[in-house]
């Protein structure tokens, strides 16, 4: 089958012929119809100081897809060939304390689909078991590829409350986007997005944000303090990851706000913790990947009841062997969630 590798260390893949994956007695076999591509698939690309400290080459990359199940290990209970499947991307190991505490999404083992084992930008895919969720047949492939991203977006907004709420969401990259999607169909009063790119910006007023700031023309502080007469906003729902994004964030929550944090530095940086913290009575919220599982029947309740539609976040397909092309428009800000389709 071909695939697209991380070969070596360095900046880059490679399009490869590689063996089918071969299932054991609890995997299973999909073969892909939809892959998105990710923030973290775009940092391993670069090889970013994170990716040197994670990956291990050579490496099929992707952990965001849809497909349908040809294959089926001896001891799987519960699933058939032929089912229409997402997956959940992190492995956990059930056993550690935090996954038998209801805290899974943050298993001390977790292994990650696409970054610690091959993944899904190939024409198949193997995972475990516990791994797959069922997608309604008539549900779109591309946007049941969206599933596992959309998860950080719905676990991120509803953290906390935004009903009647001030929410200030920085960074419009495609996690942000359904970010606002979310925090639109929760009931927030007022959403206002920040980020370098007016493409996104615009997408970010198609998906519900009611005022759109570009960091790179307007000073997102004053913005916000102007709108808000001087209070600022209640929530911070962080996506970039920039410590220009989350300084100007925490800055702009009013005392004793909340800021809820998805968005990953790519290296350590100084932060006046003390004035935009510790003195403003911030709450600071944490999220790494879903609640398992969760998250993932919020979602459901969200796609399938109509109150999110995740289709103008897509803005671009591509084949499978266009993923050089496919990863420069991502990097390039001018684009939502990109679609690979392994179809040749």
């Amino acid at each position: 089958m071909l695939a697209v590798v991380k070969a070596q260390a360095g900046p880059g893949f490679e399009l490869r012929n590689v063996p089918i994956p071969t299932i054991g007695p609890h995997d299973v076999l999909i073969k892909t119809r939809a892959c998105s591509i990710c923030g973290t698939d775009l940092h391993i690309y670069n090889w970013d100081v994170w990716s040197q400290n994670r990956i291990k080459p050579p490496l099929i990359v992707g952990h965001e897809f849809s497909g349908e199940i040809v294959d089926i290990g001896r001891d799987v209970n519960g699933l058939s060939v032929g089912a229409f499947v997402s997956a959940e991307s992190h492995i956990v190991c059930n056993m550690c304390d935090e996954c038998r505490t209801g805290n899974a999404h943050v298993c001390r083992n977790t292994r990650i689909i696409g970054v610690d084992q091959d993944g899904c930008f190939a024409e198949y895919v193997a995972i475990p078991a516990q791994n797959v969720w069922v997608n309604p047949a008539d549900m779109p492939c591309d946007i049941a590829s969206l599933q596992e991203n959309f998860g950080n977006a719905v676990h991120t907004a509803l953290a906390t409350p935004l009903v009647a709420r001030d929410i200030l969401v920085t960074g419009c990259g495609p996690a942000g986007l359904m970010t606002i999607a979310v925090a639109r169909a929760s009931g927030a009063h007022r959403i206002f997005a920040s980020d370098l790119s007016d493409y996104r910006l615009d997408l970010a007023r198609k998906l519900g944000a009611h005022a759109t700031i570009n960091v790179s023309q307007q000073n997102l502080v004053q913005y916000v303090r102007e709108a808000t007469h001087g209070e600022g906003v209640d929530v911070l729902l962080e996506m970039a990851g920039a410590p220009s994004s989350i300084r100007d964030g925490l800055a702009a929550l009013k005392h004793a706000g909340t800021a809820v944090l998805l968005g990953l530095p790519r290296a350590p940086f100084e932060l006046d913790l003390g004035n935009l913290v510790v003195m403003s009575g911030i709450t600071v919220l944490g999220i790494a990947g879903r609640r398992l599982w969760q998250t993932w029947y919020q979602m459901r309740g969200l796609l399938s009841g109509g109150a999110v539609d995740l289709s103008p976040v897509i803005t671009h397909h591509f084949k499978l062997t266009e993923y050089e092309k496919a990863f420069q428009v991502m990097a390039s800000g001018q684009s939502g969630k990109v679609i690979l389709t392994p179809d040749f």
